[in-house]
Order: structure tokens, then C-alpha cells, then sequence
């Protein structure tokens, strides 16, 4: 009996080969989405020998974006990406603009038309959600400021990229000089606005309850399995859906179906049975991206090629950088920031796949684009391991660095008004999360004076607006920790979940204050030795304290209602 083969070859070669040579990448010192992409490389069609199947690894690779996306949306509130929302859309929108600038010079130094430097510059504009979503989570980020800030910005240039996509056609004939369409233009664009502002308000009224009272419905099945096909289900059905319906990307429609699921009560639940399948199908997204490159390019036009990942590595990195520093953010900010963009991904293909049907953009474009993206995408995590060494040598040789990050800054200090002689042995709060407000919020009943210091600059402003002594800044800089009065603190208390960052608060407040008490908390039980070896006193790790709690709970109910 015959079989049609094609999706299981594919799904086999790709996850054999990526196990290979991600395994034989990590041995190396090098990240394994390198193995991951040579692995697509070398089933790809430019490669001799088996050939999978390119269209069916391009939906498996959606599938992947599609629960990465979902698991994002299920930590990230609609609070979290308003929090964000004065750096992350003027920021993406201007970087969007200066990225493009930068690809339609260099194509007009080329000699292409204009129409088709529009679309070469417009794909080497936005950054991959997948290659973002994976650095910050090996390195625990996407909760912390930087994370929120990083992920808003790209979640901003997808809804560019939406309207970008639908409009592409009426603009590209105005470059290039053809029949006037004004009218046509400015009908796309109302259009798009109304099926995209139709899905933000469908997702908000309906989906808000709809999806919790689905999960709610499979998890009293008391079927695991139900459970996670309810989890999945969701997941791709509403990102299809929205697709189809709205016209919004895949990505996009399965981040805002995560964001509602999080109203449930089994939003960890279900973030936890869907990882395994993010962690598989994003394997194929990078496996797909090497199927599609030509390696032929490279020798061809070296130049050339340089010349695009110069302006995906380095323009658009300094420009990120340079935009979040005018924001008045730290400059550990600006360059997780620019780290994150300094790549280009799926929606860099659809823009130059739809260039090339469309005839404007030269299949010569479309392979720059397909190189820059597996080189970016491969040196991507060599800009995040050096983002603490940049840093530390920046600060070290530019006093012009120092002074700008030391300017003056309402939010950097407390009012003048403030009595800060009130506040002797008062406990200084790094970070207002949901962890850093619970604890201050039990501060405030007991009647403990405390002072918040957070990098989020509007939820700093909103904290002043509630008379709450908040100061804004990178706390591991030790001026932030002099203007948050650390010499007259009792307690300090990091309440951020990166490691990286509590080891360099504590080591900062302890050259201002030695023997300062310190409270932590971390991400895992692994990071509690290193935390206290920082001079942190006490550690609390999530799961252990669940579990203290639990166990003292059952004690006492047992001592209540158990034999005398």
C-alpha cells in the first residue's frame, strides 16, 4: 500500500539532522541554532543529496512561531506591553524608518529602482520574534524590563509590518512612477486599520473570556491530554483565524490569544504543557531558514552580502541603541535592545517573497535578504554574551557616556519636597513587578518606609503619581543607589528574576553600604549558591517556598483535624 511520505521525511531530516549538528554546535562553544540552520542547509535544494520538503518545513516553521508567540502572550499582560508603549512605538516606528533609509541608499547606489530599494530596505527593517524570544529566554530575560521592552518593540514592528504587507503594492507602483494611486492608498489604509482595530477589540471583549472559560472547561475534564489539545487548539486556531479573517500575521494573532488565556487560572498550566512543542517546532523555524538560503551568494557577491549584514548587524544596532538612549533609558536597555534587532526573520521573507512576485524587487534581493538573515541569525547570540563586556568597557573608556547617562533627570532623584530625613533605615525595593509590588504593598500596611528603584520610566512616573518614593534607573550604576538613599537603607530587597542583574545590584550596594541586608529572589534553585557567594543574605526561590508554604499549611490542618 503506498504512502505519501513527503511530511514525514521532512519532519525526520530536520529533527535528526538539527539534533546532530546542534549537538556538535554546542560541543564547539557556539549556540546550537548555528547546527540548526546548517542542518536546513544541507537538506535544503542548494545542497546535493536528500531534499526536504521546502513549503511543508515553511508551515511546520509557522506552527513553531505560532506557540512561541503563545507562550510569550501567556507572561505578557496587556499592562506589561501599555507599560512600554511610550519607548516601544515611537522606537520601532523610527528605527523601522532609519533601517529602511539605510537598505533603499545602499540599493540605490546599486543602481536599483526605487520601488525596489523600498522593499529590499523595508525587509531589512524588522527583526525575527523567534531568534528574539529564544536569546531572552536562555538567558531568563523575557520577564525582566529589558525583555518587556524588547518584546513590545517587536509586537509594535509586527503591526507595521501588517499594514506594510497590504499596502506594499499601491506604494511600490507610486515609486515607481506609475499610474497615480492616492485613492487606492488611502482606501488600503483605512481598511487595514479597521480589520486590525477589529481584531484588537474582538480579542478584547470576546476572546478575554471566551479562551479562560475554554481552558477552564478542558482542564475540568481532568484529561491531560484534553487539556493540551485545548491549549494548542487555541493557539493555532486563533492565529489562523485572525489570519484569515483580519489579515494580521500568525505571530501576532496567537501572542494576542496567549495575552487573553492569561486571564485563566491555568495560564502556567498551560505555558507549561505547550513548552515542549514550542521548544520542537521552533527547531524547524531555524531548520527552514537554512533550507532556503543559497550558499552560491556568497561567492558570487561577497560585497555585496558584507554590505547588507553591516546594515542589519551595525546600522540597525547603533540606531536602536541611539533611539533608547534619547528615551532616557540605561544603556543596559538600549543594548539588549539592540542586540535583539540586530537580526532579520520570517516577516523579512514575506516581504521579499512579495517584492519578487510582485516584479519589483530582483531574485538578486531576495537572496541578500536570505543571506543576511542566516548570518544574523547565527551571530545574534554572540552580540547578547557581549553585551556585559561592551558595557563595562564603554563606561571604562568614555567619560562623555558617563556624563550622559548621569544628566539630569527629574525622575532620576527624589522630589526636593521629600524629607529624606524620615526615611532613616528604610528598605530600598529594586523592581516593581508583580513580585517588587506585593512586597511593597505589605511595606506599606506594616508602615515600613521604602523607596522603589525601576528602569520602567513610566512606571516610575506612575508611582510618583500615587505619592509612592520611586526612582528611576539601572540599579547596579551606584549614582541611581546613592539618589535611592542605599547609605540610610536597612534592607535591600532585588525583586527582578535575572540573576545576572541581582549579582551586579548586590555587588554595587554593598561597595556603598557594607553589611547591608540583602533579599533576593531568583529564577531557579541553581542561582541560589551563586546569589549568596554575591553577598546576598537570603534567596528565595519560587518553587521552594511554594513548597515551604504547602507543607506548613498541610502540618497545621493536620494538627487541627489529625489524631491528638
Amino acid at each position: 500500500m503506498p504512502h505519501e511520505t513527503s511530511l514525514i521525511a521532512t519532519i525526520a531530516a530536520g529533527f535528526g539532522l538539527a539534533l546532530v549538528l546542534g549537538y556538535l554546535a554546542v560541543r564547539l562553544k557556539m549556540p546550537p541554532l548555528v547546527g540548526y540552520l546548517l542542518a536546513g542547509i544541507a537538506i535544503g535544494p542548494a545542497t546535493p543529496g536528500f531534499v526536504a520538503d521546502v513549503a511543508l518545513a515553511g508551515q511546520l516553521a509557522e506552527i513553531g512561531v505560532m506557540l512561541l508567540m503563545f507562550g510569550v502572550g501567556l507572561h505578557f499582560s496587556l499592562a506589561d506591553l501599555l507599560a512600554v508603549r511610550r519607548i516601544a512605538v515611537p522606537g520601532a516606528i523610527l528605527q523601522i524608518a532609519v533601517a529602511t533609509a539605510m537598505g533603499m541608499a545602499t540599493a540605490s547606489f546599486w543602481g536599483w529602482r526605487p520601488a525596489a530599494a523600498f522593499v529590499f530596505g523595508l525587509a531589512l527593517s524588522v527583526a525575527s520574534t523567534v531568534v528574539l524570544l529564544r536569546a531572552l529566554e536562555a538567558r531568563g530575560q523575557v520577564d525582566t524590563v529589558n525583555g518587556r521592552i524588547a518584546v513590545g518593540w517587536l509586537v509594535v514592528e509586527d503591526l507595521v509590518m501588517v499594514l506594510a504587507l497590504v499596502l506594499l503594492p499601491p506604494v511600490a507602483a507610486l515609486l515607481d512612477g506609475q499610474a497615480p494611486v492616492g485613492e487606492e492608498l488611502g482606501q488600503a489604509l483605512l481598511w487595514t486599520f479597521a480589520k486590525v482595530g477589529g481584531f484588537i477589540v474582538l480579542m478584547l471583549l470576546v476572546g478575554r473570556r471566551l479562551l479562560p472559560w475554554l481552558l477552564w472547561l478542558a482542564a475540568r475534564s481532568n484529561s491531560r491530554e484534553l487539556f493540551t489539545l485545548g491549549v494548542v487548539a487555541a493557539a493555532v486556531g486563533v492565529a489562523y483565524g485572525s489570519a484569515k479573517l483580519f489579515d494580521v500575521s500568525f505571530a501576532l494573532g496567537a501572542f494576542f490569544a496567549g495575552m487573553m488565556m492569561r486571564e485563566s487560572e491555568f495560564a502556567h498550566r498551560a505555558a507549561d504543557e505547550s513548552l515542549p512543542l514550542r521548544d520542537a517546532f521552533s527547531v524547524l523555524f531555524f531548520v527552514s531558514v537554512g533550507m532556503l538560503f543559497d550558499p552560491a551568494i556568497l561567492l558570487a557577491e561577497p560585497l555585496r552580502v558584507l554590505a547588507v549584514v553591516a546594515i542589519v548587524m551595525l546600522g540597525k544596532t547603533f540606531a536602536a541603541i541611539a533611539l533608547v538612549l534619547a528615551f532616557r533609558y540605561p544603556l543596559g536597555s538600549a543594548m539588549t535592545v539592540g542586540a535583539s534587532l540586530a537580526q532579520i526573520g520570517e516577516f523579512s521573507f514575506i516581504l521579499a517573497g512579495l517584492g519578487v512576485a510582485l516584479g519589483v524587487l530582483p531574485a538578486e534581493g531576495n537572496s541578500l535578504v536570505l543571506a543576511a538573515a542566516l548570518i544574523s541569525i547565527a551571530a545574534n547570540p554572540l552580540l547578547f554574551a557581549a553585551i556585559e563586556p561592551a558595557m563595562a568597557w564603554l563606561r571604562e573608556r568614555s567619560p562623555a557616556l558617563r556624563r550622559f547617562e548621569a544628566r539630569e533627570d527629574p525622575l532620576a532623584a527624589l522630589p526636593e519636597h521629600v524629607d529624606t530625613r524620615r526615611l532613616e533605615g528604610l528598605v530600598v525595593v529594586v523592581g516593581h513587578g508583580r513580585v517588587g509590588r506585593a512586597v511593597t504593598e505589605a511595606l506599606g500596611r506594616a508602615g515600613v518606609p521604602f523607596i522603589v528603584v525601576d528602569q520602567n520610566r513610566e512606571r516610575v512616573e506612575a508611582l510618583r503619581e500615587a505619592g509612592v518614593h520611586a526612582v528611576w534607573g539601572d540599579a547596579a550604576e551606584p549614582l541611581v543607589l546613592v539618589q535611592a538613599h542605599v547609605a540610610r537603607a536597612s534592607v535591600l530587597v532585588v525583586a527582578t528574576p535575572d540573576t545576572f542583574d541581582v549579582r551586579r545590584v548586590a555587588e554595587t550596594a554593598l561597595t556603598l553600604r557594607p553589611g547591608l541586608e540583602i533579599v533576593a529572589r531568583s529564577a531557579g534553585a541553581d542561582a541560589d549558591a551563586l546569589l549568596q557567594t554575591a553577598g546576598v543574605a537570603r534567596v528565595f526561590v519560587a518553587e521552594a517556598e511554594l513548597a515551604h508554604a504547602i507543607a506548613a499549611h498541610t502540618v497545621a490542618r493536620w494538627r487541627g483535624v489529625g489524631p491528638a
